[in-house]
């Protein structure tokens, strides 16, 4: 993206008066959403509608919006084999006089909630054999697809030169950063996007080409305050996270957390560092 493109201002859903919002998307969905049923994120709202599907909507700047555009929800309709709510219809529009996109879709209801309401869970789940049958055949049929996006991991678009980056700003000892396979990845799989005890995958607006093992990383990164869930993704997913680029994703994920930003009172800070430090060991021999 270009660094002359204006940046939005910071707007945070939960406060701001959103009724003409989503007015605005009943009237070009042609469908009148359940108010009661209303959940409001920082940057996002979702919800139900009368005849039973679930509309999300989100608002995003134009700094964080790149060339392939930003219909990955519309787009990820195409792949198969991967269990997802159908998506049914889109809208976007530009805010007047702001450099800000707004986009609704409207998608299949599922049945069951997310795992976690956030992206990190404290307790285990307890989640039934069939639900990482599901996982692992979703993700390795996503891996076996074709796309020319390029995933956007909180919302930017992750690139070997970011990698290399972000990896040697808190992992100086890694030398070589080099990733060897990248594949289509979800490239936002927290347990606040994957839903049980029936599995499925939500909110696909920022999937597209990734390292090898982002999904996998995140997924189990999000897991370090239970750890014998993290131990059940790193079994389930060890082809990917035992690889040389899953390590270095595993990295890519625990930088956010042990990074020069890190908060000491976060649950996943102490097994982070302890896994970083046994990362950075194993790229090292």
């Amino acid at each position: 993206m270009s660094a002359s493109l204006p940046v939005a201002a910071r707007v945070d859903l939960r406060r701001q008066p959103i009724e003409e919002v989503l007015e605005r998307v009943e009237q070009a969905l042609h469908a009148r959403l359940e108010r009661h049923t209303l959940v409001r994120k920082r940057r996002s709202l979702g919800g139900r509608t009368e005849r039973g599907t679930w509309v999300r909507i989100e608002r995003r700047g134009f700094e964080r919006i790149g060339p392939q555009g930003w219909n990955g929800t519309e787009a990820a309709a195409v792949l198969q084999g991967v269990a997802m709510p159908e998506w049914y219809q889109g809208v976007a529009w530009r805010e007047r006089g702001e450099p800000v996109m707004w986009r609704a879709d409207e998608l299949e209801l599922l049945a069951s909630p997310s795992v976690a309401k956030g992206a990190l869970v404290l307790e285990d789940p307890g989640l039934p054999d069939a639900w990482w049958e599901a996982l692992n055949a979703s993700l390795g049929a996503l891996a076996d697809q074709q796309t020319p996006r390029i995933a956007t991991p909180d919302t930017v678009t992750i690139t070997q030169e970011q990698v290399t980056q972000t990896l040697g700003e808190v992992f100086p000892g890694i030398a070589d950063t080099r990733i060897e396979r990248w594949t289509p990845a979800h490239a936002d799989l927290t347990w606040a996007n994957v839903m049980g005890p029936e599995f499925s995958i939500i909110d696909w607006e920022d999937w597209g080409m990734a390292p090898r093992g982002l999904d996998a990383a995140t997924l189990w990164g999000n897991a370090l305050a239970v750890p014998a869930l993290a131990h059940r993704v790193r079994q389930e997913r060890q082809t990917d996270l035992e690889s040389r680029d899953g390590k270095l994703m595993s990295l890519f994920f625990l930088s956010k957390i042990v990074g020069p930003h890190a908060y000491e009172e976060d649950p996943l800070l102490a097994p982070a560092r302890k896994e970083a430090e046994r990362l950075v060991a194993e790229l090292q021999l």
